[in-house]
């Protein structure tokens, strides 16, 4: 394409990809929790990334060799807020970061500068949340039911009113990943309550018409992958959020983009992903964490021109 091609036809101007980040706050024997202290860096930082475009087909096929791929700069922003420990907290802070424009919550820190809160809302919300020793895992599917853990507050998720019938079915593979977390040393979490019988826990009121299970739309498989050829050879995919707060919290964030997509079908669906990380150093450092969210979401937001 010569130069005058260029000035007649002009690179489109792409508008901003805003994205919000989430950590979890103080829980257990974190002080600060270790999501938080991965995610906190982000805050407010613009990232760039060239956006590739459909190339002009040149006139003569033998030149084919001699078109360059066309591409335009794209600013990613970064809204970084930390999120309790608590059933409640969830309930009541992630529908408003999905309203257009976004409800944000007061900060925890004073210290961190005025967050971007875009009029249109988010393109991307990220969501990070601590997990026991070993490798990152990005996880790939939020539960409605099966929350049978006291939060930090020592509350419970609310109690889901279901026929006798269902009350009185076997307990399902979440009794399961109750055991697995209790055992984890490294997270530390109480045991469920109520041993003769547990209630049907998670998401009611407002909730009836989603699904149990939720799916996020980002390929995961495919962005793992791209992780590991930059050279973060310990991560993996997962079906299993945990069903505590994580878990919660991702579920919340999957059913709220589908509602503010179906309330709004002007704009596109917001991509939700969830990923969690190790303590500090076991083995991951904070930095390394930090550069593993930064990478994943340059490689979300080479998305088509809209």
């Amino acid at each position: 394409m010569s130069d005058i091609d260029l000035i007649s036809n002009p690179l489109p101007e792409l508008r901003p990809y805003h994205v919000l980040v989430t950590g979890f706050g103080p829980f257990s024997r974190y002080s600060v929790n270790p999501s938080w202290l991965a995610v906190k860096p982000l805050h407010n930082t613009v990232l760039k990334v060239d956006i590739p475009l459909e190339p002009v087909p040149p006139v003569d096929p033998s030149l084919t060799n001699l078109e360059a791929p066309l591409t335009a700069s794209r600013e990613i922003r970064i809204t970084v807020v930390e999120v309790p420990v608590t059933y409640g907290a969830v309930l009541s802070i992630v529908p408003g970061l999905h309203a257009r424009p976004p409800v944000l919550p007061p900060s925890s820190d004073p210290l961190l500068p005025t967050p971007f809160s875009p009029l249109g809302g988010f393109d991307l919300f990220f969501h990070v949340g601590v997990i026991g020793r070993g490798s990152l895992r990005m996880e790939r599917v939020g539960h409605k039911f099966g929350y049978n853990m006291k939060d930090a507050a020592g509350s419970l998720a609310p109690i889901v009113r279901v026929s006798r019938e269902e009350a009185n079915q076997p307990p399902d593979a979440q009794n399961m990943d109750i055991s697995r977390f209790r055992d984890t040393r490294d997270y530390n979490v109480p045991s469920p309550v109520d041993a003769n019988e547990t209630p049907k826990r998670g998401f009611g009121k407002g909730y009836e018409l989603f699904a149990e299970e939720i799916y996020t739309d980002v390929d995961v498989e495919k962005l793992v992958h791209h992780l590991k050829t930059c050279g973060f050879d310990q991560i993996y995919t997962s079906m299993d959020a945990g069903h505590y707060l994580c878990d919660f919290l991702y579920y919340c964030s999957l059913a709220e983009s589908k509602r503010s997509t179906k309330n709004d079908k002007s704009t596109p669906a917001s991509q939700v992903l969830f990923l969690h990380c190790p303590p500090v150093g076991l083995p991951l450092s904070t930095e390394e964490v930090t550069e593993a969210i930064r990478r994943s979401i340059m490689w979300l937001c080479r998305t088509p021109v809209q």
